[in-house]
């Protein structure tokens, strides 16, 4: 089943200045895009830790060496695990329609459909790369690849981390065990379970964009509704505190 649109996605490669504004960039692009689909890339410019949606922090989250150590916890939209991202991290987001696909309704038709995409792309540079578990990418047993989704009325956003020069010790020291684990884990620590793609970002972009037909560039960007949400979310502690 082919569920590539021939009409290709826009590209939106764009990371603002703020880890609050380049999350809540994503909201504002699901909220208000059309009939498009949209690929955008961009990378941290500073450490976090990104929460899940329902996360509870202190279950999944070192909230004492976080805060002493000046990196802030922020909560997404989408569901999942907590992860720590920063420079060395390319994240991707996938606006997708449910229209051009309608298939995508179905969540397992959704991560097959955006996991086994980058892999195939991923594959041909490293033979090793699938897809593991629910919504990981893996080398092998090793994960580098975390990915989340939010389901609308009309489209859904699918996006996610490929590692590849990033420190993983800060996983270890940022992160307590998850709550849940995938089976291929095997009960490892964050260090010996993550690994970093042998890419230089500039491959992954370029096989991102071709895997994903991205080529149409975007330059405009919902501004005043990623304003509002970061006033109204992604910088509120009320959002990012929640219990």
């Amino acid at each position: 089943m082919d569920l590539h649109s021939r009409i290709g996605m826009k590209l939106l490669d764009l990371t603002l200045e703020t880890p609050e504004e380049n999350l809540a960039l994503d909201e504002a692009l699901l909220e208000s895009v059309n009939d498009d689909e949209v690929l955008r890339l961009w990378e941290p410019k500073q450490v976090m830790v990104v929460v899940g949606n329902s996360s509870q922090l202190a279950d999944e989250v070192e909230l004492d060496l976080c805060s002493r150590s000046g990196v802030p916890v922020l909560r997404r939209p989408s569901g999942g695990a907590a992860i720590v991202t920063g420079p060395g991290c390319l994240m991707y987001s996938l606006i997708l329609s449910y229209r051009q696909r309608p298939q995508l309704r179905s969540i397992d038709q959704a991560h097959r459909f955006v996991l086994e995409t980058i892999a195939e792309a991923l594959q041909l540079l490293v033979p090793n790369a699938q897809r593991a578990g629910i919504s990981d990418l893996a080398m092998g047993s090793h994960k580098f690849s975390g990915n989340s989704l939010r389901c609308k009325r009309e489209h859904l956003l699918y996006h996610g981390t490929l590692l590849y020069g990033f420190p993983l010790e800060r996983l270890d020291q940022l992160l307590k065990m998850p709550p849940r684990q995938p089976d291929y884990r095997r009960h490892r620590s964050h260090g010996e379970f993550v690994a970093n793609l042998p890419l230089d970002v500039t491959v992954l972009r370029t096989l991102l964009k071709t895997a994903f037909r991205a080529h149409r560039i975007q330059t405009d960007w919902p501004r005043e509704l990623t304003r509002r949400l970061v006033a109204e979310k992604y910088g509120s502690p009320a959002w990012n505190q929640r219990t």
